[in-house]
């Protein structure tokens, strides 16, 4: 019984524990982690996984609860499509708000995208890069890519943070309400990204400031993934959807110049402007039908 009432501090502490420390030694092992190398794609992707590893031993090892309560089920919904879609729609939006900030431009020639790769890439790579022949434009082979990707390996690498975001955190909060639980698990979600954002992660210009520009991205987002996660009554549908932001995001980017990593993309004020849209629609046309459903 003392488990039951501390689940969710127990998974917090398992589950912060495994992933700082983790980041922590490749931080000091590496010396200067490089978010383009082969050794830190692998450690974040082992990073993914530590908040199902944790929501794992809480609720299975600890709790000895069956882990289809945390919404493991492939029963589909017309959900299960929104979920997979809605990337590219909010992608798209991001880029189109992009264009409206001052000192951005469209470019197809995707300058924009070499320029933020120079800092990380060698001359040789580079000119790979520029002068690659691809059968269509590369935004929209992104696109098709991102769109595969989503149903397929990144639904895997997203569902290693789902079980435990809106699995575990989403059954154990969801008594509070819809918008409480969101902010509760958008705040955690945010701060568990802490090290690698300091290592370059998404903000490798502005690494502090970083912080906390993740953690009010993931608050944004937190809502989004509980009425998907609710409305499709899986966690596999949030990993889909979770799949398809990682895949897509980047595309947010791609035919854009100027800016820098605090205004443009899905990190940016850009995503962040269509994420308050995308919660107003949500408070607007799902509040009778999602958060009667959770209040008390």
């Amino acid at each position: 019984m003392k488990a039951e009432k501390n689940k969710i501090w127990i998974f917090i502490v398992l589950t912060f524990g495994l992933s700082w420390t983790m980041a922590l030694v490749y931080w000091l092992v590496s010396g200067s982690p490089n978010p383009t190398s082969t050794s830190y794609f692998a450690i974040t992707l082992i990073y993914m996984f530590t908040p199902m590893i944790s929501a794992l031993i809480v609720h299975k090892v600890i709790l000895k609860q069956e882990v289809k309560n945390l919404g493991v089920n492939f029963k589909w919904n017309r959900w299960w499509t929104f979920a997979w879609l809605l990337p590219l729609i909010i992608v798209l939006a991001t880029m189109g708000v992009g264009l409206l900030i001052p000192s951005v431009d469209f470019s197809p020639e995707m300058e924009g995208m070499f320029d933020r790769f120079e800092g990380f890439l060698s001359p040789e790579q580079m000119d790979e890069m520029r002068n690659m022949e691809l059968p269509i434009h590369p935004f929209f082979l992104t696109l098709i890519q991102g769109l595969i990707a989503a149903l397929t390996i990144n639904a895997v690498a997203g569902f290693g943070e789902e079980l435990g975001w809106r699995g575990f955190l989403h059954e154990s909060l969801k008594r509070k309400g819809f918008w409480i639980m969101s902010l509760i698990v958008g705040v955690i979600w945010g701060i568990w990204h802490a090290p690698i954002i300091i290592m370059g992660h998404n903000y490798p210009e502005n690494p502090i400031t970083g912080v906390f520009m993740m953690i009010a991205f993931c608050i944004l987002f937190s809502p989004v993934f509980a009425l998907i996660r609710e409305k499709s009554g899986s966690v596999i549908a949030a990993s889909i959807f979770h799949g398809g932001i990682n895949s897509l995001g980047g595309t947010a980017i791609m035919l854009l110049k100027g800016g820098n990593e605090l205004l443009i993309g899905l990190t940016g004020l850009a995503g962040f402007i269509v994420l308050a849209l995308v919660n107003i629609a949500i408070f607007i046309y799902e509040r009778k039908n999602v958060i009667i459903l959770y209040d008390n």
